[in-house]
């Protein structure tokens, strides 16, 4: 229950998980809410990883959302915990207690604790999260598919909160180094690729719809899908594809004009307006 510091001494410590290999350096943080962490360095047996994450066969599409945190190829949805929806009434109230101390006092350093401790506990309950889901995806796929999605370009529109709450990239940066770490195969597909207008089915494009739209019926073949499940059936899809050329991301070659739209299709006869 103590940590031996350089020039400080033994420190009295609570520790969240017990090391596997002795660490060669130690960094004290100091957070905002005041609370200290002890960040070990340390090596990891390759030979442990992998028994601790055996290969497997399967390979899943994951459609990140805002109403599902996550929703599978297999048809597993995942609902989004709304961590700091569900804490913003006591967010609320904390806030405008710091905003009523007078500056300077140490009435508002207690309260700009407080505050900070109420961000804490909203950060740290979203990683706790993360780190279970991503764990759990990692152990049991070989290969994952996720859509490269744009957060700062969705952090500019009127859905920001909820995009933020979501926490998207955390994730998929997680998915990132565990799949490293443990060999598995990461596959990232393009933002502007139409997984949620094209039919699993047939492979029809049926065009953009608006995010009121949760279910539709393809024009083609009649199949009834929903929409994020279409969609990570279609990321999965895709990824399968890029993975089987080697490993490396495939995109789709360049598409030849049509005749009649090349060429300058020479000068306008009719007097242009400036």
């Amino acid at each position: 229950g103590r940590l031996s510091l350089p020039k400080i001494g033994a420190v009295k410590v609570k520790w969240s998980r017990t090391l596997p290999a002795t660490p060669t350096s130690v960094t004290v943080v100091k957070d905002a809410a005041g609370r200290f962490f002890a960040s070990f360095v340390l090596d990891t047996d390759p030979d442990a990883d992998a028994a601790r994450m055996p290969e497997t066969d399967r390979t899943i599409g994951i459609d990140l959302g805002l109403t599902h945190f996550a929703v599978l190829s297999d048809g597993t949805k995942i609902d989004s915990p709304r961590f700091l929806r569900r804490a913003e009434k006591k967010l609320r109230k904390a806030q405008k207690e710091l905003s009523r101390k007078q500056k300077g006092s140490k009435n508002r350093v207690k309260a700009r604790l407080k505050v900070a401790r109420a961000h804490a506990k909203v950060a740290d309950a979203r990683r706790e999260f993360h780190h279970q889901l991503s764990t759990k995806l990692i152990c049991e796929n070989q290969g994952i598919a996720v859509e490269d999605l744009s957060v700062a370009g969705l952090a500019r529109t009127r859905l920001a909160k909820s995009v933020h709450d979501a926490g998207w990239a955390l994730f998929v940066s997680m998915l990132e180094y565990k799949a490293e770490r443990y060999g598995r195969t990461l596959v990232k597909i393009g933002r502007f690729t139409p997984t949620s207008q094209t039919c699993h089915a047939c492979g029809a494009v049926d065009g953009p719809k608006p995010l009121s739209v949760r279910e539709w019926t393809c024009a083609a073949c009649g199949a009834v899908h929903d929409r994020d499940i279409n969609a990570a059936i279609n990321m999965k899809t895709a990824a399968g594809l890029a993975v089987s050329a080697c490993g490396a991301p495939v995109r789709p070659g360049a598409i030849p004009a049509q005749r009649e739209e090349t060429g300058s299709h020479g000068f306008p006869t009719e007097p242009r307006v400036a």
